[in-house]
């Protein structure tokens, strides 16, 4: 069984930590035989201006579609991403607004409030860098961009967060902390595909039982 993993780097440059911290985790993944794909926010051309959803409501470009099927084949997916104003960035949060769409990634119920969680049996891990040093997010704002993304965005849709992870401060840190970041990243990928390797063992064990 080969582990199915989506990295999506929602950071518009492409040369930042985000990158190397995406490539540092790929490479951990990779080595212990899971297959990796890497979307880049900095890549992706579409409408941002989300209008609400409805019959009117625009078809998605190419770049979205294809952040879509990612989503669809990933048993595990990484959101690496900066904290600007404390959330995400802007076009990346414009991504989940046009990308998350009905039928896709949840299903209201006709009546009331419940609805179906169309993105279940998916895991995630959630990376972000920061100026702000991660005690003092914590302790004095909350981690609001975390909270969100995590309870309100990838819960919401059934994707089970596994690890939430935010480096810094990036302003104050110097080559070998950055390093040690992405060697961190490096074994948590790694760690990622040797989950794939535990589960294809117990369930060829259990089949033989």
């Amino acid at each position: 069984m080969t582990n199915h993993i989506f990295i999506w780097v929602a950071h518009p440059r492409e040369a930042s930590l985000s990158t190397g911290l995406a490539e540092a985790y790929a490479a951990g993944a990779r080595r212990t035989g899971a297959e990796v794909r890497i979307q880049g926010l900095w890549d992706m051309a579409f409408e941002p201006r989300m209008k609400g959803f409805g019959k009117d409501m625009p078809a998605l470009e190419p770049d979205l579609i294809q952040w879509q099927q990612n989503i669809a084949w990933a048993d595990h997916i990484v959101v690496i991403h900066p904290y600007w104003w404390g959330q995400m960035p802007g076009l990346a949060r414009a991504v989940l607004d046009r990308g998350l769409t009905p039928g896709f990634a949840f299903k209201y119920h006709a009546r009331g409030v419940k609805w179906d969680k169309l993105l279940e049996g998916r895991t995630a891990d959630i990376v972000i860098t920061s100026d702000t040093p991660p005690l003092l997010d914590r302790v004095f704002y909350g981690q609001p961009g975390l909270r969100v993304l995590k309870k309100q965005v990838l819960e919401f849709c059934g994707i089970k967060v596994k690890k939430a992870l935010q480096f810094g401060s990036v302003k104050l840190a110097g080559t070998e902390k950055i390093l040690s970041w992405k060697t961190r990243m490096e074994k948590l990928g790694a760690s990622r595909g040797r989950e794939a390797e535990t589960v294809a063992t117990q369930y060829e064990t259990g089949r033989a039982a």
